[in-house]
């Protein structure tokens, strides 16, 4: 699915060849990728396909998701020394992203606990990887894309209203769940009201979501979901996980990723 993207990727780095590498002989060579932090792993299903279909044989690797520890073996290869070194920035690009994304999302999943979804946002780069590697740290991908579910947004609010926007939503596909950002109170029994299936809470502080939802619930208006976003991090999830929601959704994990530490050696004669 992502193969045509891969080679994308590739081929603008290459360019017309790999002049520096174009220096070394043709031999075979045995290569390791080699994690220089603690992390979790992401994009190694990704890259093997683009490395298999170079020729280089794969005799290990570690799957998506597992938690490698600094010094581990990623991935080992062998094949020919040029091909191997024309693809290494690509796939240690994707690896590093990827890790660092997963390994953020399992820091998050962690802190938010289990009863509570940790979500990606459209906030991407690579969106369909960026999204692969969320789900590897044990994340929610939200939205894969703008046909998924209807998701109301304050733009959309002001052209149809929320009532409107959700009726009409239920008239043109009923198959297709409904979501509605609310940033009042008001807004978010409108929601609630008309029958929302999710109701994002967006840039309201945990206090303020926690009492929002205790009057929905007081008023039997609880048949959604409730999902916070807006400018939530690793340094105040705990009380959004706390405040009574189902979901948290985070542009951080994506839009504010550090890549993970990760090498590829040749192994020496």
């Amino acid at each position: 699915m992502y193969n045509d993207f891969l080679w994308e990727l590739l081929a603008q780095d290459v360019g017309y060849g790999d002049i520096t590498t174009s220096l070394l002989p043709e031999r075979e060579v045995k290569a390791r990728i080699v994690a220089k932090e603690d992390l979790i792993l992401a994009g190694a299903e990704a890259i093997s396909e683009i490395i298999l279909e170079h020729g280089i044989v794969i005799y290990e690797v570690r799957k998506d998701g597992d938690a490698i520890q600094k010094g581990e073996v990623i991935m080992a290869l062998t094949g020919n020394v040029r091909t191997i070194l024309t693809l290494e920035r690509t796939i240690l690009n994707i690896l590093q992203r990827m890790s660092g994304i997963a390994t953020i999302t399992r820091r998050c999943k962690d802190i938010a606990g289990p009863d509570v979804r940790v979500a990606a946002t459209r906030k991407t780069i690579l969106p369909y990887l960026d999204k692969l590697a969320v789900m590897a740290g044990g994340g929610d991908p939200h939205r894969w894309r703008l046909d998924d579910m209807f998701l109301i947004k304050d733009n959309h609010i002001k052209v149809l209203g929320i009532t409107a926007a959700v009726k009409k939503a239920k008239d043109t596909l009923f198959s297709k769940k409904i979501e509605v950002e609310v940033e009042t109170l008001e807004q978010a029994i409108e929601a609630a009201e008309a029958n929302a299936d999710i109701i994002m809470l967006d840039n309201m502080p945990p206090d303020e979501i926690k009492n929002v939802i205790g009057i929905l619930k007081d008023r039997g208006l609880e048949g959604a979901m409730f999902e916070a976003s807006g400018n939530i991090t690793p340094e105040n999830l705990r009380d959004y996980a706390e405040s009574g929601v189902d979901i948290i959704s985070m542009g951080w994990l994506t839009h504010s990723v550090m890549a993970s530490d990760i090498s590829l050696d040749i192994d020496g004669d």
